[in-house]
């Protein structure tokens, strides 16, 4: 038959140097978490509580998640400063040659309207020093011309 004996080491029964060890410090931590929280559900802000629920879903569709919305973003920042950029180059192309061109054609039409004001002060200086051979109406008509419509008497 065998028989057991217990050999201690003498290296576990001297005592090893170090701090000194207060045992009143030592508390059981199952009672104080039971009863004693000063946690308040009241303090936690929605962005907080959800930022709490990222651990129910898995790390794959996080990720998942995190890939689709930076693509989604960097595509939206893409779009809106190729449209930024599109509509600066449309504005200033239309500054450049749309208010010259303005210009030009109001110019041409003021000179078109002098034109129209002159050769109808002509015509009125023919009708007033008018002869006796033809009357007013007459005058008035040949001025016009034969294509255009003649005033009703």
């Amino acid at each position: 038959m065998v028989i057991l004996t217990e050999v201690e080491d003498e290296h576990f029964q001297e005592h090893q140097a170090g701090p000194e060890v207060d045992d009143d410090d030592y508390t059981d931590t199952e009672s104080e978490i039971s009863n004693e929280s000063e946690y308040d559900p009241s303090d936690e802000t929605f962005a907080e509580r959800l930022y709490a629920l990222r651990d129910i879903v898995p790390p794959t569709t996080r990720s998942w998640i995190s890939n689709n919305v930076n693509a989604v973003t960097s595509t939206a920042w893409s779009v809106l400063s190729f449209g930024g950029k599109s509509a600066w180059v449309i504005t200033t192309s239309a500054l450049f040659f749309g208010v010259p061109f303005a210009l030009s054609f109001a110019e041409d039409q003021q000179l078109t309207a002098m034109e129209q004001e002159y050769n109808m002060r002509q015509t009125g200086g023919e009708l007033l020093t008018a002869g006796a051979e033809q009357n007013t109406a007459e005058k008035v008509g040949a001025a016009l011309g034969d294509n255009q419509a003649r005033p009703s008497l």
